[in-house]
C-alpha cells in the first residue's frame, strides 16, 4: 500500500451537500461537524505518517487524516469500530467532518481503524517512535493557540489506569505460567517425555482444584508444589524452546518469584514483577489506599479563559512515580524564555525537581510536600553558604559555636540555654535542651523546605493552588466518559495508543465547546 496525501478540498458535482435541503444544511452548519472539519481535521498533518506505508505505486492508503480524524471521533462519541463505519456511511455530519461528502465510495472499511492502529504499533515496536502521540501533542499545541491559552501557566496531574487483564493471586500466576509452557510443549509434540506431575496441567479442570478449591492452610503447600512443577518444566526445555513466548514468561516469573527455585517472601517481590502472563507490561502499585495493576497516565494542561488544552502527556507502567513524571516534563519543556508556572500536587515535589525547574526558568508549585513538613519558623534561620555556618536563629540570636558536616550536609550549633528556654519560638524550633547548652541540628534542605511551606501560605500561592483543582476533573472524565479502565487491548504500547486517542478526544471536545 503506497502513501498518498488527501486532496480533501476538491468538490465534485455529485457532492452529497448539494442534495441537502436548506433546512438540512442549516442544522448541519449548527452541528459539531463544522468545527471538527474546520479546526481539527484541517490541522492533522499527514506527512509524518508516510513512513507507515511503502513507496511503490501500489494501491493508495486510506488518507491518514481520515484515519486519525475518525479515531478521534470514535473516542469523542464513544463508538465501536463498527458503529464508526456505519456513521461514516450513512451520517452526513460524519462525512462533512472528515471531508468525505465528495467521495462516490467512502474509503473506509470495518478493518480500516484496526489496520491503522496495527501499523502505528508495529512502527513504534521497531523504532521507539510514537507517531500518534507526537501528532496528538502537536494538535494540542495548535488547539492551545486557537483557544488563546496561557503558555506560561500549566498544571499537571496523573491517573491510574487498570489493565484489562485478570487480577491473579500468586498461586494462580505461577500455575498459569507453568500450564502455558506445558501446553506449548505438548503442541510441539513433547508428550511422551512429560512426567505425570506436568501432564495434569493439560487438563482444564486442574486449575480449579489447585487454585480455588482449597482451604487457607493448603495454599502454602500448593504454592511449593506448583513452583516445583514450574522448575521441572523450565529445566526440561532445551534451545528448541528458548524462543517460545511461554518459556520466556516462565523464566521471568521464576526469577521474580523465587531465589534459585525457593519461593521468596511476599515483601521481597518487586511491584514491577509479572502480574499476569497475558499483560507482561502491567505493574503493581498502591496509591491512596487502593491497589492497582496496570499503568499510569500523566498530563500537562495549559490554562485559558476560553478553555484548557492538554499539551503534553505520557503513559507508563504504574510503578512510574509522579516525581519521575515531573522530572521528565521539566526536561521536555526545557529552558523557558518567559517565567513559566507549573502547578501540581505534593506527590510531584522533590528537591531535585525544584532545582531542575528553577534552572529552566520554571516555577514548580506543589500544593503540599511529601513527608513531614518542617515548621515555618525554620525558614528564618540565616546561613552563610560561603563560610558554612549558621549566622542566627529565627529570634536573631547567634550560636556560641557551629560545626558543618559535609557528608550529611548538616549544621550542628549550640545556643545559650537560658535564652532558648525563654524564647517565644522554642515550641516550634528544632532545638534540643541539653545539660548546659541548647543544641540545634539543621540542614539547608530543611530550611529550603520550610521556606517553601511559608511561601505556600501566601495569597498568591493559595490562588495558584485553587487553579490546580481544575485539572483533577480529567481523571474523572477519562474514567466516566472514555472508559480508560476498560481499554480493550493489553500491553504498554497498545494501551498507550488508546490512551492517546482519549487525550485527543478531550481536547477535541474542548475546541468544539469553545466554538
Amino acid at each position: 500500500m503506497s502513501f498518498a496525501t488527501n486532496n480533501y478540498n476538491q468538490i465534485s458535482i455529485t457532492d452529497r451537500l448539494n442534495h441537502l435541503t436548506q433546512r438540512e444544511q442549516k442544522f448541519l452548519k449548527k452541528s459539531w461537524a463544522v468545527t471538527f472539519a474546520d479546526e481539527i481535521f484541517s490541522k492533522i498533518d499527514e506527512k509524518p505518517f508516510e513512513v507507515l506505508f511503502c513507496t511503490d505505486n501500489g494501491r493508495p492508503n486510506t488518507p491518514v487524516n481520515i484515519n486519525v480524524g475518525s479515531l478521534l471521533l470514535k473516542e469523542l462519541l464513544v463508538l465501536t469500530d463498527e458503529e464508526m463505519l456505519e456513521s461514516l456511511l450513512f451520517d452526513t455530519r460524519f462525512q462533512y467532518a472528515l471531508h468525505l461528502t465528495s467521495y462516490d465510495e467512502i474509503p473506509y472499511s470495518d478493518r480500516t481503524p484496526s489496520r491503522f492502529r496495527e501499523r502505528l504499533y508495529n512502527y513504534e515496536m521497531e523504532t521507539g517512535i510514537d507517531l500518534l502521540k507526537n501528532e496528538i501533542e502537536r494538535l494540542g499545541g495548535e488547539f492551545a493557540k486557537l483557544l488563546g491559552t496561557n503558555p506560561n501557566l500549566k498544571r499537571m496531574d496523573s491517573v491510574m489506569v487498570s489493565s484489562s487483564c485478570k487480577s491473579m493471586s500468586r498461586l494462580e500466576l505461577i500455575f498459569t505460567c507453568t500450564a502455558n509452557l506445558v501446553k506449548a510443549m505438548h503442541a510441539l509434540g513433547e508428550t511422551i517425555n512429560l512426567p505425570s506431575n506436568l501432564t495434569k496441567y493439560l487438563d482444564v479442570d486442574t486449575k480449579n482444584s489447585v487454585c480455588y478449591r482449597m482451604g487457607k492452610d493448603e495454599i502454602k503447600t500448593s504454592l511449593e508444589t506448583t513452583i516445583k512443577d514450574a522448575m521441572d518444566a523450565f529445566l526440561m526445555c532445551d534451545e528448541t524452546y528458548f524462543e517460545l513466548k511461554e518459556y520466556k514468561i516462565l523464566k521471568r516469573m521464576i526469577g521474580e518469584q523465587t531465589n534459585q527455585g525457593i519461593l521468596k517472601e511476599n515483601k521481597e517481590i518487586s511491584p514491577q514483577s509479572l502480574q499476569n502472563p497475558s499483560d507482561e507490561d502491567a505493574t503493581y502499585r498502591e496509591k491512596a489506599g487502593k491497589k492497582y495493576k496496570g499503568y499510569v497516565g500523566n498530563f500537562v494542561e495549559e490554562c485559558g479563559e476560553k478553555g484548557n488544552i492538554i499539551t503534553h502527556y505520557d503513559f507508563q507502567p504504574n510503578s512510574h512515580s509522579d516525581q519521575e513524571f515531573c522530572k521528565e516534563v521539566i526536561e521536555e519543556l526545557g529552558e523557558q524564555e518567559e517565567k513559566t508556572t507549573l502547578i501540581a500536587d505534593g506527590a510531584y515535589a522533590s528537591d531535585a525537581n525544584f532545582t531542575a525547574s528553577s534552572n529552566n526558568n520554571i516555577e514548580l508549585v506543589t500544593t503540599n510536600l511529601t513527608g513531614k513538613a518542617p515548621e515555618v519558623i525554620v525558614a528564618d534561620f540565616l546561613i552563610d553558604d560561603e563560610k558554612n555556618e549558621v549566622i542566627s536563629c529565627p529570634n536573631g540570636n547567634e550560636p556560641t559555636d557551629c560545626k558543618y558536616d559535609e557528608k550529611t550536609d548538616t549544621y550542628r550549633c549550640h545556643f545559650d540555654k537560658p535564652t532558648c528556654v525563654n524564647c517565644q519560638h522554642k515550641d516550634k524550633c528544632p532545638v534540643v535542651m541539653q545539660k548546659r547548652t541548647a543544641l540545634v541540628r539543621i540542614s539547608p534542605k530543611t530550611i529550603d523546605r520550610a521556606k517553601y511551606v511559608k511561601k505556600l501560605s501566601t495569597t498568591e500561592y493559595v490562588e495558584l493552588s485553587k487553579k490546580r483543582n481544575g485539572v483533577e476533573g480529567i481523571p474523572s472524565v477519562l474514567r466516566r466518559k472514555y472508559g480508560v479502565d476498560y481499554i480493550p487491548v493489553r500491553g504498554l504500547l497498545r494501551s498507550k495508543l488508546w490512551f492517546s486517542l482519549k487525550i485527543g478526544a478531550i481536547n477535541v471536545a474542548r475546541v468544539i465547546a469553545a466554538a
